[in-house]
């Protein structure tokens, strides 16, 4: 058994939108929010700034802590895998870099053609849209919960 560190980041706009980002895996479409793993010398924060910055084109500073899973989640990828997530909030002084998609996995034919294969698109979610179901990850739904509870 083996842990995998996860770091992710919940970004908020002006317009109270929520960052999602849809992705092709492996023949699987996810809606999760930005992030990924954590590589060996890395620190949670500069893992979060990289992943975002590759996932997004941003450069975010990172806020505060929101949630470490507390709970036993084996990876999707891998039954030999412990999931560990750890969560911040993450703030951006300039949007302008970010493509984003209107409709979830708006991606090309050929992108998903090969089940190898894996495409992500960023897309904004309305704060009053967003529950449980628009994201896959069981963690993620976890952390929307607490979101949503705090911030009404």
């Amino acid at each position: 058994m083996q842990f995998n560190i996860r770091v992710y980041g919940i970004l908020m706009d002006e317009k109270k939108r929520v960052l999602v980002s849809d992705e092709f895996i492996r023949g699987d479409y996810f809606t999760k929010f930005p992030g990924g793993g954590l590589e060996f010398g890395e620190g949670t924060r500069d893992c979060l700034k990289r992943e975002f910055n590759e996932e997004t084109g941003l450069d975010v500073t990172i806020g505060d802590h929101i949630y470490t899973t507390d709970f036993y989640q084996v990876s999707a990828f891998n039954p030999n895998h412990q999931i560990i997530s750890i969560y911040y909030f993450v703030h951006a002084q300039d949007l302008s870099p970010l493509i984003t998609k209107d409709k979830p996995f708006d991606f090309l034919p050929e992108q998903v053609a090969d089940k190898n294969a894996q495409c992500e698109a960023a897309r904004w979610i309305e704060w009053e849209e967003l529950n449980e179901q628009c994201v896959d990850l069981p963690i993620d739904k976890v952390v929307l919960k607490i979101i949503k509870k705090n911030l009404g």
